[in-house]
């Protein structure tokens, strides 16, 4: 069993931020931060002051965390960025809403006295004294304190206040992990309230110290406890009257969503996933109404995510094919209108949206990314539409002549058409590199549309159908938004975006096999129309043999795939070398280029040169974070491995930014969370000399000073699948919608009946003897498959129910209402076998025995 949490999280836009360059405008862009921790870094816009982002992120961490932070910057080339202000939303603030935070935020100012982080080891005593007791605190170490000064650490010390008195500690020079080790003595008043304060600084030889954060100690409840020693976590100085200042620095409008899960082993999953896949096996031909029940009750607001889980789960099981075909056939059978096919957001579009892009976004990188990449690099400016051509920003066509409209029009039509040329022809080249999977989606896709409307009035239907989520759902999003589909690292600036977009609704009027109804909308679009019609006629033959693959060669494909993996994560990285010995040994960085499998960690001169292994997969122990005074860059992480004869070695790995920082240390978390020997604590610092540059210890091997992070993970596409997790999302949905499931319907008898889920709601049959009516029974769709003994020796392994106050088992006969079940204790959750008779035993031993397994 682990708790997991996560954070979903959207940063839209802000709004009337103040300017801070000359020109009277900013070039904001935004960090995140978790406890201090900066893990996400937006794109920058420039140049003005009403920004539009509209990244997406997903945070896994660790349910302990405590406040995450929006900061709005403005990137200087030449000085330090400007912190604009900060929006700040406390675990408790997220807790408090369930459906999540959103809306807009006004902007604080950034108070120096409340940036604190890290935490401080105290052991505190009440000891008894000569007169009066004794009130002993010692102040041992702390770590991860907030670097103040411009080396990137701090001269930290402890002032203890208790009473009107003061006492220090020694002054740490750099290190944000200081080790004190000291004990200071107060005198202890029988009945004092006041409470004891330490506090945190750094020391500064001319300005004014730094305050680093402070823990207040409730004497009284310490009087009681004698003693307490642990890690206390610093708290920010609120004793200073704050400026009100909201809404002069701007707002940001916010999306975030908090996730707590208690995931079980997966042995709890195993009915819902078998009930799942029996209905999905069976298809249309079964009798499951449990799909069919799930779309119909989900609401538009959370289609979306449970279709992802859906969606992985199948995914898992080697059944994400047959869940999207028996989804296509549902919305086939509603479907009368060839018009608005797949165009609504069903379950059925959402799920094949996921699908895309879990199992297709290495395919769609392959086929789109030199395009975007070519439209990037030749910030060409292109319009179409003569009502915006602006003949000014686009220069002059010779020496002394400028363009003319006419000109402007005809060059970006060229333009267009070389770039969708480019796009139809590498599309056309692409069906063998198309996953097996997703060809095989298709072709179920292509076929039951054709076997939905037949005929030839409808023959360009099924190549719409599958255009309708290759080319609308799945191409043209990620050709207007490249930043979010990872095919580029920034947004693009307003004269390439228009370029997209462009293409984008020429992409559109291909996927739409130019029916007069896409090119009346924008007549301005005419002059791309040859190369559209001839692009229809590539777009069909391409699906043609697209879908033109048999269960044999779809294996045989997946196969040939398979062995050719791709990287977990590859890209050029600095890694660290040490030159020559004893006090003249110095260090460089040299950049290579690392890909990351599910096997080792490899680097080559070149991508295309030949790799060599630095680290096996298993022997990784740890990857975290350098402290920014070791290199002078604070992008520089560190993974901990051991070598094949099992000695400790770091490797130093520099990034050029924190998202490529935190992508690979997510990467390689990832693909090691499950080896054996994973560190607990790590050296941010490096060894140098005969101390670590972060705590000066002088052991080399020693305990760290500072925990790992090996469960901080930002969600990317490539993810592994986590069967455990979506299965427990699944059930949480079902759990939400438990009393849609259970409305009644009229039976032929006459008498109220369940919808019937065949192996999964018909529980709810079972009266117990209390007679309580079908429509007051709450069931929370619990499964476990231990055998329980019913008297007469039958062992029975069907499901049973639990609601708040009962637990019912399915009779043999679910017509037998009223029938009393009997069982035994099952030996897998601490039963020893004995008998249970009687219905109110036998309520209560599984009540009491299966309840605290599912919270």
């Amino acid at each position: 069993m682990a708790k997991r949490s996560s954070l979903y999280i959207r940063i839209v836009e802000g709004k009337n931020l103040p300017a801070k360059d000359i020109t009277g405008s900013s070039d904001p862009y935004c960090i995140v931060k978790v406890d201090n921790e900066p893990i996400i870094r937006t794109a920058t816009v420039w140049k003005t002051l009403c920004p539009f982002w509209g990244e997406e992120y997903q945070v896994h961490l660790l349910p302990t965390f405590h406040a995450v932070a929006f900061y709005v910057m403005d990137e200087d080339a030449l000085s330090r960025d400007d912190v604009i202000g900060k929006v700040c939303l406390t675990r408790d603030t997220l807790a408090s809403h369930p459906k999540g935070f959103s809306g807009w935020a006004h902007l604080t100012e950034v108070d120096p006295d409340e940036e604190v982080q890290g935490e401080i080891h105290l052991r505190l005593e009440v000891r008894p004294g000569a007169r009066a007791c004794r009130l002993r605190c010692s102040v041992l170490e702390a770590r991860d304190l907030a670097p103040k000064d411009r080396n990137g650490a701090s001269d930290p010390f402890v002032r203890v206040r208790y009473k009107g008195r003061t006492q220090e500690t020694s002054i740490v020079k750099k290190s944000c992990y200081p080790r004190w080790n000291e004990t200071f003595e107060f005198e202890l008043e029988e009945g004092a309230t006041e409470a004891l304060c330490v506090e945190a600084w750094d020391w500064d030889l001319v300005s004014r110290n730094d305050f680093l954060g402070k823990v207040v100690i409730d004497v009284q409840r310490l009087q009681v406890a004698q003693q307490e020693e642990g890690w206390f976590r610093l708290q920010p100085d609120q004793s200073k009257s704050r400026r009100h200042d909201e809404g002069n620095l701007g707002s940001l409008q916010l999306e975030v969503r908090l996730r707590d899960e208690t995931v079980l082993p997966s042995s709890y999953y195993q009915p819902l996933v078998h009930l799942l896949c029996h209905e999905v096996k069976l298809g249309m031909q079964g009798p499951g109404q449990l799909i069919p029940l799930i779309e119909e009750t989900t609401s538009t607001e959370c289609r979306q995510d449970l279709a992802t889980n859906l969606l992985k789960l199948f995914l898992g099981q080697g059944l994400a094919k047959d869940f999207l075909d028996l989804l296509f056939q549902l919305e086939l059978s509603r479907t009368s209108e060839t018009s608005t096919l797949f165009r609504s957001n069903s379950l059925a579009s959402k799920s094949m949206e996921s699908f895309l892009k879990v199992a297709g976004m290495q395919y769609l990188h392959g086929v789109l990314g030199p395009i975007i990449n070519k439209v990037f690099e030749e910030k060409k400016y292109v319009e179409l539409d003569p009502s915006k051509v602006e003949v000014k920003d686009v220069g002059c066509s010779g020496l002394h002549r400028p363009q003319t409209e006419a000109e402007v029009l005809e060059q970006s039509a060229q333009t267009l058409r070389a770039h969708l040329g480019a796009l139809l022809s590498a599309l056309s080249r692409s069906v063998r590199a198309c996953p097996a999977v997703v060809r095989a989606t298709f072709r179920q896709l292509f076929r039951r549309v054709r076997e939905r409307f037949p005929g030839a009035q409808h023959e360009n239907v099924p190549f719409i159908a599958v255009t309708s989520f290759l080319c609308l759902r799945f191409f043209s999003p990620a050709i207007m938004s490249p930043k979010l589909f990872h095919l580029r690292e920034r947004h693009a600036d307003s004269r390439t975006s228009r370029t997209l977009l462009l293409l984008a609704k020429a992409v559109q009027n291909v996927g739409n096999m130019d029916t007069p109804a896409s090119r009346a909308k924008e007549a301005w679009m005419e002059p791309l129309q040859p190369t559209v019609r001839q692009g229809v006629a590539q777009l069909k033959d391409f699906i043609t043999k697209l879908v033109d693959i048999e269960e044999k060669d779809e294996l045989d494909l997946q196969r040939t795939l398979s062995l050719q993996a791709p990287p977990v994560k590859e890209g050029p990285l600095f890694i660290h070398r040490t030159k020559g010995k004893g006090p003249l040994m110095s260090s460089s960085f040299k950049k290579l280029y690392f890909s990351l499998t599910t096997e080792a960690l490899s680097f080559a001169k070149t991508p295309s040169s030949k790799k060599s292994a630095l680290i096996k997969l298993a022997n990784i122990r740890a990857a975290e974070k350098v402290e920014e005074k070791s290199f002078g860059s604070s992008h520089v992480m560190q993974v901990i491995y051991t070598d094949d004869a099992g000695r400790p070695q770091t490797a130093y790995l520099q990034c050029k930014c924190v998202n490529e920082l935190n992508q690979w240390l997510s990467a390689l978390r990832k693909v090691s969370i499950n080896n054996t020997g994973l560190l607990g604590s790590y050296h941010p610092g490096v060894f140098r000399g005969d101390k670590w540059s972060c705590c000066h210890q002088k052991e080399k091997t020693g305990q760290g000073c500072d925990k790992t992070r090996s469960r901080v993970t930002l969600q990317e596409w490539n993810d592994p699948l986590d069967h455990d997790l979506e299965a427990q999302l699944i059930y949480r949905h079902l759990l939400g919608m438990e009393a849609l499931l259970r409305m009644p319907r009229p039976h032929h008898s006459g008498s109220l009946e369940m919808r019937s889920v065949p192996g999964y709601l018909e529980v709810i049959q079972c009266f117990p003897r209390a007679q309580l009516p079908l429509s007051q029974l709450e069931p929370e769709l619990v499964h476990l498959s231990h055998p329980y003994t019913l008297q007469g020796g039958r062992v029975w392994s069907s499901p049973f129910l639990i609601n708040s106050s009962r637990v019912y088992l399915c009779p043999q006969n679910p017509r037998r209402w009223g029938a009393v079940a009997h069982a035994c204790y099952p030996s897998s959750l601490g039963g020893g076998g004995r008998q249970i008779v009687g219905d109110q035993e036998f309520e209560t031993s599984l009540a009491n025995m299966a309840k605290p397994l599912l919270y």
